[in-house]
């Protein structure tokens, strides 16, 4: 078997186990919010990179933390974490922080149970293998994360499909949203 199809089977395994009506719930929390702030490290950081810049095409007001232009979060916002183990603790440590501003928190983690997951308001999980390959997490031959960062971002895509019919952006109008300095 090639390799290629060997990822395609692990990538439709993984989703397979991923609760649609959770990625439905999530766009319908997204729009109720005033802005969206997005945390990841590695490449979990950039899936949510990548989830943000689409959001932003969608019309969504939102923002990375780290970034230089990012403002203060506040209680009518949602942060939404990233960290296939839930123990990236600059992760954890900023979901508790907007958790005690009286933000809502969205998780997106492997582990249910992990320290992320704990802390967040709400989870999407996605059973996907990580670097420390622990016994709850589906196998796959592909090096460290991989898995795990594919189906985020497929995930996340599915959700900006949902949020984009929720407000009734057409492609046309995200299109307007698209980077014109290229």
């Amino acid at each position: 078997m090639s390799k290629l199809v060997k990822i395609q089977e692990e990538i439709q395994l993984v989703l397979s186990h991923v609760e649609e009506h959770l990625l439905t719930d999530t766009a319908d929390i997204l729009k109720s919010k005033k802005r969206i702030f997005v945390i990841g490290e590695g490449r979990s950081g950039l899936m949510g990179k990548s989830f943000a810049m689409r959001l932003m095409h969608l019309g969504a007001t939102v923002y990375v933390v780290g970034e230089t232009i990012t403002p203060s979060i506040a209680s009518e916002d949602i942060l939404v974490a990233i960290s296939g183990s839930g123990k990236t603790k600059s992760v954890v440590w900023t979901t508790e922080a907007a958790r005690s501003l009286g933000c809502c928190t969205l998780a997106v983690t492997t582990d249910a149970h992990s320290p992320l997951a704990e802390t967040a308001s709400s989870i999407i999980t996605i059973p996907a293998s990580t670097k420390y390959r622990q016994a709850h997490e589906l196998k796959s031959i592909q090096p460290l994360g991989s898995l795990f960062d594919q189906c985020a971002h497929i995930v996340f895509d599915t959700i900006c499909l949902h949020y984009a019919e929720q407000n009734k952006v057409e492609f046309a109008a995200a299109f307007k949203n698209h980077s014109n300095l290229e």
